[in-house]
């Protein structure tokens, strides 16, 4: 799924879910970017995020650690660093089970 795929489905949703409400997908598309400003801002500063019927994204540390180049073999240092994880929200792991 692209953006404009997205912004698109999300646009026809609300307009679904709200009838007689003017929805656009402008708007859509700048409340998009605007959650997507507000959540690495608060993953940089080590928060977390919740995504409602999806889970949480929350930012973590990442220890530093010996690794090995998989073309060569030789050893090198993987320094420590911060990473995003997502978190599935128990609603979500029980649909997507088979």
């Amino acid at each position: 799924m692209t953006k404009h795929d997205v912004i698109k489905a999300v646009t026809k949703s609300l307009c679904e879910a709200h009838p007689g409400r003017e929805v656009s997908a402008v708007m859509v598309e700048a409340v998009l970017e605007a959650l997507g400003d507000v959540a690495a801002a608060e993953l940089l500063g080590g928060g977390e995020i919740p995504l409602p019927g999806l889970g949480k994204l929350k930012s973590r540390e990442i220890a530093g650690r010996q690794g090995r180049n998989p073309r060569t073999g030789e050893p090198l240092y993987i320094h420590a660093h911060k990473a995003v994880a997502f978190t599935a929200c128990k609603a979500l792991k029980e649909a997507m089970k088979p």
